[in-house]
């Protein structure tokens, strides 16, 4: 068991690598900012709403995480970014989240984005190799940036055609078939996306379809790795 008393005023807590089979409390860390538990045994993140109001960042590579469930996480107030990339999480329901502005799960197993609906505050979601099918859920994210979801199964664009805000769009490595609907699945974000990822999918392999999409997003600077100046 891992104890943890007194009150301190540490902003990093690290406890990496201690085989810790649940997340402990650390309420008493009253200005925690980083809180590292990387590398443990930890089977769930349930006991997050634990650890401490005012956290604004936690990072996580937990090895045997199957289901990202948090519960009653209004008291993470100041949370801001979570960190769980390389793991093997399979589904996900982040429903308390209301001020985090960055999540990653890359490279993990997920199948649908469902559970990210009500971070409506997100403005960046890193959700690459995983195995998604469909994008979904995404329509409430108004605030949304960055979105990528490159290297999954998606074989077309769907549910961000409401967001004015996105700027780069990551879809390489796909199974995205035609260019003639990425024009009306993004339209909210016509005039601003500025980058845009598409190569290794079946629509990349028309010879004019750089000049397309450069035709669709008037402001793009960048199609994968040709830069425009």
């Amino acid at each position: 068991m891992f104890i943890i008393r007194g009150v301190v005023k540490e902003k990093d807590l690290i406890l990496r690598d201690n085989r810790l089979t649940k997340i402990p409390d650390v309420s008493i860390f009253k200005d925690l900012i980083i809180f590292d538990v990387s590398f443990n045994e930890i089977p769930s993140l349930n006991g997050l709403s634990r650890s401490q109001a005012h956290s604004r960042n936690y990072m996580s590579s937990l090895a045997n995480v199957r289901t990202l469930i948090m519960e009653n996480l209004q008291t993470l107030t100041n949370l801001q970014e979570l960190w769980l990339g390389r793991n093997r999480i399979r589904t996900v329901n982040l429903c308390g989240l209301k001020c985090i502005r960055k999540i990653s799960l890359q490279s993990n197993r997920l199948t649908s984005m469902i559970g990210f609906q009500d971070c409506v505050a997100l403005e960046e979601l890193y959700l690459s190799h995983n195995g998604i099918a469909k994008m979904e859920g995404l329509s409430s994210l108004e605030n949304l940036r960055v979105l990528d979801v490159s290297s999954n199964k998606l074989t077309s664009v769907d549910d961000i055609e409401s967001l004015t805000r996105l700027e780069d769009l990551w879809l390489n490595d796909n199974q995205i078939v035609s260019l003639d609907v990425i024009g009306s699945a993004v339209l909210g974000s016509r005039e601003k996306l500025t980058t845009i990822y598409l190569e290794h999918n079946p629509c990349a392999k028309s010879p004019d379809y750089s000049t397309t999409l450069r035709q669709i997003f008037p402001n793009l600077q960048q199609v994968d790795s040709d830069v425009f100046l």
